[in-house]
């Protein structure tokens, strides 16, 4: 697929209704095991065995110490989670050992951590990320190894049968942004990547905007790579107040650009009436508005839709218990941050499994059956009871694996992303379910 004139935008957010080609050809040596794919990597200390059999091998991977996303905090949650399972007596009497992996952004490396989970006979992929989807489901399907809880970065997580998401990645974030502002807001000016990717968002924008009697927003387009938006700041801001009767919105996603935007913004609000901004989880998160100012910074009431409740509610306590019994001190680890809470989800799906499995054998076909065996997960109220059908209701829309479309609303108040209060305008309270927008999303 190609067009004239424009480049592919390698996004922190799924694809959505692209189909890369896979790299096939990885599938014909998902077994073999490489000295050379150990790079990167490593396995919990001490966690070699137990008590009722051969310890339960997983792995975890994201990219770590590299020049753009980085997300080191998920298989450092990984190994918490790990070593805290096994200090409290293993599942089943068994040790779980948490393989990690580095895949340094890049396809190869998202190949290489896929081959060494097959050939080190790794029961699951367990709450990672990578971009690289085309690269890793390939050699996990030949090796008929399930990946649960990706970030929902890519399309693939979507719709390959082997994939078991635990949310509802960018599609469900933007048309529950679109609901949101419906009531809230008066002209929204959408500022996005002039890309392949960027081309599916306003849709996904407007189908929030419309479920909410809305107009649809202004589409502007922005260069994937600038260094800075000041063009675009200028006409959002235009954009959003030609009417003055209602304070208007700005929302940028451009994914990694997003603060470089915002910088931009910045500077061109002085003489334009207020507007309000809003974005996605993953375009903002709190590490990036307390480096921006906290509530001196751009971001300050802005609405932000997230997949969970935020990290202040207390159905997080469980977590920020085994981060603080196991990795205290660790500041890769930051219980605000959505892979951290990803990859925590993850692991609670892989122990029902492995409970659901009891003393029968752990093996990638086993915990695929079990997923595919209308097992329901509770995960403490984070999520909806997670389950998988062979196809969810978003099938039609080509996401026939997205089944947790459920979306929350928070808002910067005084430096801090905070539940954002249930108003007429916003119409969005914790856990509100995007589906029906999103199948009256215009795709075409």
């Amino acid at each position: 697929m190609c067009m004239t004139g424009r480049r592919r935008f390698r996004s922190t957010f799924p694809l959505p209704f692209t189909r890369p080609v896979r790299a096939t050809a990885l599938g014909a040596v998902a077994l073999t095991a490489c000295a050379a794919l150990t790079a990167g990597c490593g396995v919990i200390p001490g966690a070699t065995g137990g008590s009722g059999g051969d310890p339960i091998k997983v792995m975890t991977w994201a990219p770590q110490n590299t020049d753009a996303t980085n997300k080191p905090g998920m298989p450092a949650m990984a190994r918490a989670y790990g070593k805290w399972i096994n200090a409290h007596g293993g599942i089943n009497g068994r040790k779980l050992e948490v393989l990690t992996c580095n895949d340094h952004n890049d396809s190869v490396g998202a190949a290489k951590c896929a081959r060494r989970a097959a050939a080190e006979g790794a029961v699951a992929v367990v709450g990672s990320y990578s971009q690289f989807g085309d690269s890793y489901l390939a050699p996990l399907e030949s090796a008929g190894i399930p990946y649960i809880g990706g970030y929902g970065v890519t399309n693939e997580e979507f719709t390959g049968s082997m994939s078991y998401p635990v949310n509802g990645g960018q599609p469900a974030l933007l048309a529950g942004l679109g609901r949101a502002l419906a009531g809230a807001c008066g002209p929204v000016a959408l500022v996005r990547p002039d890309s392949i990717a960027g081309d599916q968002l306003p849709a996904l924008l407007d189908s929030g905007l419309k479920a909410g009697r809305h107009a649809a927003a202004e589409d502007q387009l922005a260069a994937e790579n600038a260094t800075a938006y000041d063009g675009q700041a200028d006409q959002a801001l235009r954009s959003a107040t030609r009417d003055t009767a209602r304070k208007g919105c700005v929302v940028p996603a451009l994914g990694d650009r997003t603060d470089t935007f915002m910088d931009s913004f910045r500077r061109a609000r002085d003489g334009f009436p207020a507007v309000r901004t809003a974005t996605v989880l993953g375009s903002v998160d709190q590490s990036l508005i307390d480096a921006t100012g906290g509530s001196s910074g751009p971001y300050e009431g802005a609405y932000v839709t997230s997949w969970y409740p935020p990290a202040s509610d207390s159905r997080w306590d469980p977590m920020k218990k085994v981060i603080s019994e196991e990795a205290f001190g660790d500041n890769r680890i930051d219980p605000a941050d959505a892979g951290v809470q990803t990859t925590w989800i993850a692991y609670l799906v892989l122990k029902a499994v492995l409970e659901r499995i009891g003393s029968g054998e752990a093996s990638a076909d086993t915990v695929r059956h079990a997923l595919d065996d209308d097992l329901k997960v509770s995960t403490g109220g984070l999520t909806p009871a997670l389950h998988w059908p062979y196809e969810g209701k978003l099938a039609g829309l080509g996401l026939p694996r997205l089944v947790n479309a459920d979306v929350t609303l928070q808002v910067v108040r005084d430096g801090r992303l905070v539940a954002a209060r249930r108003t007429a305008e916003t119409g969005l309270e914790g856990g509100t379910d995007m589906t029906a927008t999103l199948e009256s999303a215009d795709l075409d």
